[in-house]
């Protein structure tokens, strides 16, 4: 009897799925420096002849995880009403839901704030081929896109400041935002008890009255 074609695929699809889940738990958890592909292929049962057939390389492995991981959250998030088109909210509405996703990360994201400092530590550290670059690069350009729909409504409807180039704009809010939360969900801020949402929240409202209108402010 022949192979089936069918089951075969989406038996190969499930162990793929199995190794990048196992990757992420464990790259978000202890850091992925610190993580062998061998404990990886142990973690999602599989053996390390077969997790090298699906990822040469451990750096492969990473950038796989990480375009997933940043592709299903941005999918989700970009399906809301306020990134998808179905409401007339202003451009400073969108602007404000923007940094909110920040905070959203904070409260219910922090594996993959923890996982994205380790990223970024890891591309710092090692020569990844421009080739496997390339899915991760192209996924986060779609927030570039989100973005300069918000920007170009900002200039038609009045609500934000657009004096600011878009690109600088999108880069410092996206970092100063980025940087605070990812700080806060890996402990690298001492708190003294108080609660890291507030100091959040402050930053938040500080770039929204450095970028919006005045006027609008008041509807947010």
């Amino acid at each position: 009897m022949g192979r089936n074609i069918e089951k075969d695929a989406a038996q190969m699809a499930v162990k793929r799925q199995n190794i990048l889940n196992s990757a992420f738990r464990l790259f978000a958890a202890k850091g992925i420096e610190k993580v062998a592909m061998l404990e990886v292929a142990t973690e999602a049962g599989v053996g390390i002849a077969t997790e090298y057939r699906y990822y040469s390389t451990k750096a492969e492995l990473v950038m796989a995880v990480s375009t997933m991981v940043w592709s299903d959250y941005l999918r989700e998030l970009f399906s809301r009403p306020h990134f998808s088109g179905e409401n007339e909210s202003s451009a400073a509405e969108r602007f404000a839901y923007y940094l909110d996703s920040f905070l959203d990360l904070y409260r219910n994201h922090r594996d993959l704030l923890r996982f994205n400092q380790f990223f970024n530590l890891y591309v710092q550290s090692e020569v990844i081929p421009a080739n496997q670059m390339d899915p991760y690069t192209k996924m986060i350009g779609k927030l570039a896109e989100q973005f300069h729909a918000v920007y170009a409504k900002g200039k038609q409807d009045g609500t934000l400041k657009t004096d600011m180039p878009e690109k600088e704009l999108l880069s410092c809010t996206l970092h100063l935002m980025l940087a605070a939360v990812t700080r806060y969900a890996v402990g690298l801020v001492y708190t003294d008890g108080t609660n890291p949402e507030t100091e959040l929240l402050l930053l938040k409202n500080m770039i929204l009255k450095e970028f919006v209108h005045p006027d609008a402010l008041t509807c947010l």
